[in-house]
C-alpha cells in the first residue's frame, strides 16, 4: 500500500495538497471525497477529519514508522514540507517568510475569496451588503498580493507552499468580482504557477469526477 493516502474533492483546498504532491513527485492514493454527497460526514472519515473538511492525509510511513493523519490544507502543507524538505525553507528567517503568507491565505485569502464566491454565485437570496463586503475585501487582498510582489517572483521569494496555498483561490477571479487586468504582477504569478507541469496535473484531477456528479466548484467550507 502507498504511504501516502490523500483524500480529497477538487476545491481550491483540497488542490493545494494535490500540487504539493505533484510538486514532490512522490507516490500517493488518491480517495475521493465527495462532498455533495456527504461524504465527509462518514465516520470513518471523520477519524482523520474530525472538522469534516477535505483535504486530509494519511501517512502511514511516519514519524518513527508510526501512522499520522494530518487534516486542514495548511499543516498538510507544513508536513509535507518538512517529511520531504522541499518548498519549505529550513532557515528560520526563510521559513517565517513562508509561514505568514501560508497563514495569510489561510486566515485571510481563502476565508474572504470563498465568501464572495458565496454571496455572488449561490446565495439563496442576494444579499447585497455582503456581495459589496467580500467583493471588496477581495479586491483589498488582491492587492496585497500585488504590492508583495512588486520586487519578488514569488509570495516568499522562492516558489513555495505559500504559493502552493493561495494559486487555487485565485482561479475562480471572476466569480469572486475580480478582473486579473487591474493586477498585473498577481497576474504574472498566477500564469506562471498555472503553468507548472505538477500544478496542471493537480488541477486536472478529479475533474472527470467532479464533472461526473454535476458538482459547482464552491467553497470547501460552504454547506453540502
Amino acid at each position: 500500500m502507498t504511504a501516502l493516502q490523500l483524500y480529497f474533492w477538487p476545491t481550491a483546498n483540497g488542490r493545494k495538497a494535490a500540487i504539493m504532491l505533484e510538486e514532490l513527485g512522490v507516490p500517493y492514493q488518491l480517495n475521493f471525497v465527495n462532498i455533495v454527497k456527504g461524504e465527509q460526514f462518514a465516520p470513518e472519515f471523520l477519524k482523520i477529519s474530525p472538522n469534516n473538511r477535505i483535504p486530509a492525509l494519511v501517512d502511514t510511513g511516519g514519524p518513527n514508522g508510526t501512522c499520522l493523519s494530518v487534516f486542514e490544507s495548511g499543516a498538510i502543507l507544513q508536513y509535507l514540507g518538512r517529511k520531504f524538505g522541499r518548498f519549505y525553507a529550513d532557515d528560520e528567517r526563510r521559513r517565517v517568510e513562508v509561514e505568514q503568507w501560508l497563514f495569510w491565505q489561510v486566515g485571510g485569502l481563502g476565508p474572504m475569496a470563498g465568501q464572495a464566491h458565496h454571496f455572488r454565485e449561490y446565495a439563496p437570496v442576494s444579499i447585497p451588503y455582503a456581495v459589496d463586503r467580500y467583493t471588496k475585501e477581495v479586491e483589498r487582498l488582491y492587492g496585497v498580493m500585488e504590492r508583495r510582489l512588486a520586487d519578488r517572483n514569488f509570495l516568499a521569494g522562492e516558489y513555495s507552499i505559500a504559493d502552493i496555498a493561495c494559486v487555487g483561490w485565485i482561479v475562480p477571479y471572476e466569480k469572486q468580482g475580480q478582473d486579473l487586468g487591474n493586477f498585473p504582477r498577481l497576474k504574472t504569478w498566477f500564469e506562471t504557477v498555472m503553468a507548472r507541469p505538477a500544478v496542471e496535473r493537480a488541477m486536472a484531477i478529479g475533474r472527470a469526477e467532479r464533472d461526473r456528479t454535476n458538482f459547482a466548484e464552491v467553497a470547501s467550507f460552504s454547506p453540502p
